[in-house]
């Protein structure tokens, strides 16, 4: 079992955890509307942050509920622990092992307030440490560069603000993610013809906004795990407020533009990336306007809502660093210099 077969495993993963942990985690949505919390303080590293990055943007659409990212250093080196009475803590791992994001729950749980891991590993000292735990059960994950645990901990993240919402629409379209994924998934091939030609690339700057700005990031994060790419993820909004100085002709810009609220913003960019400052785009989409702006691009798979976009466009984020770093001709399965779990304090 290798990095890429972990990439493919991702729609059965998906499917087991909505046949295996939906009643769990509504049953979980259930204590939180009874609890009537202020806000959610949410701690979690690397990818895993990126999944807090999607439900800042997932919750507070959906539930109406303030996200703010938890400072670990202030549990773990500082003594200056904010108030958490009124938070739902959420931690988010996949090993559930790391100290820095144990001592936030532990911390939540000695104020009163009601404490959540999100983890693979639901015997380990976060899950303990928690009242509750909402397993992601994406199973053995081999390759260092996590994927199929970052998908599932989207699904748990989504699944989680469509039942707080109690809206039936919203919970029947988590359903539909899985075809959506293995859809993406047939992209394969063309994907690593474009791969081989982006084998030069040694930097660029990753795109998305709204619910997709989760996306941006782990793309970025997974070309730097993997490819050894320097790149750097952007808001789309905020790359416009002095970055987009950095772009000359020829200059390497990823954007993942679904359809959604923010596409048009997005798509007026893009138009200036191209034909303004000549960069070079590649570009991840639903809509034919954007597809065509891009030097390359990938068509998403059609109907996804908004906000589950971001389950389906990273699997061909993650199959082009997967392809990249082979055309490169890097280790996939273990990148230098990391391990599959780091412990932090």
């Amino acid at each position: 079992m290798g990095l890429k077969d972990e990439i493919f495993e991702q729609p059965a993963v998906l499917q087991n955890w909505l046949d295996t942990q939906l009643v769990q985690t509504q049953m979980i949505a259930q204590a939180i509307r009874q609890r009537h919390i202020d806000y959610v303080f949410l701690a979690a590293r690397g990818t895993s942050d990126h999944a807090g990055v999607y439900a800042q943007y997932l919750w507070g659409s959906l539930n109406g509920l303030p996200v703010a990212f938890a400072a670990p250093s202030l549990f773990t080196r500082y003594s200056g622990w904010p108030r958490l009475e009124r938070a739902l803590v959420v931690g988010i791992s996949q090993s559930g092992q790391s100290p820095d994001i144990v001592s936030v729950i532990d911390e939540g749980r000695r104020q009163g307030a009601l404490t959540l891991a999100i983890t693979n590993a639901v015997d380990s000292p976060l899950a303990d440490a928690a009242e509750f735990a909402l397993d992601v059960s994406a199973g053995p994950e081999k390759a260092v560069a996590a994927t199929k645990s970052y998908t599932a901990q989207l699904l748990a993240l989504a699944a989680l603000g469509a039942a707080i919402s109690d809206e039936e629409d919203k919970l029947a379209a988590l359903w539909r993610v899985p075809h959506a994924v293995n859809e993406a998934l047939k992209l394969d091939q063309a994907i690593a013809q474009v791969a081989a030609e982006y084998k030069a690339m040694d930097r660029c700057v990753v795109l998305g906004r709204g619910f997709n700005y989760a996306t941006a990031h782990e793309w970025a994060l997974k070309l730097k795990e993997l490819a050894y790419v320097f790149a750097d993820p952007y808001s789309a909004a905020d790359f416009q407020h002095g970055p987009i100085a950095i772009v000359e002709p020829g200059f390497n810009m990823l954007a993942v533009a679904p359809h959604g609220a923010v596409l048009a913003d997005i798509k007026s960019l893009l138009h200036r990336l191209r034909e303004e400052l000549q960069a070079n785009l590649l570009v991840l989409s639903d809509d034919d306007e954007a597809l065509a702006l891009g030097n390359a691009s990938f068509h998403l798979p059609p109907d996804v809502p908004e906000w589950l976009t971001p389950l389906v466009a990273i699997v061909p984020a993650q199959l082009f660093c997967y392809h990249l770093t082979q055309a490169k001709g890097y280790d996939t399965e273990a990148p230098r210099s990391i391990r599959k779990v780091t412990l932090t304090k």
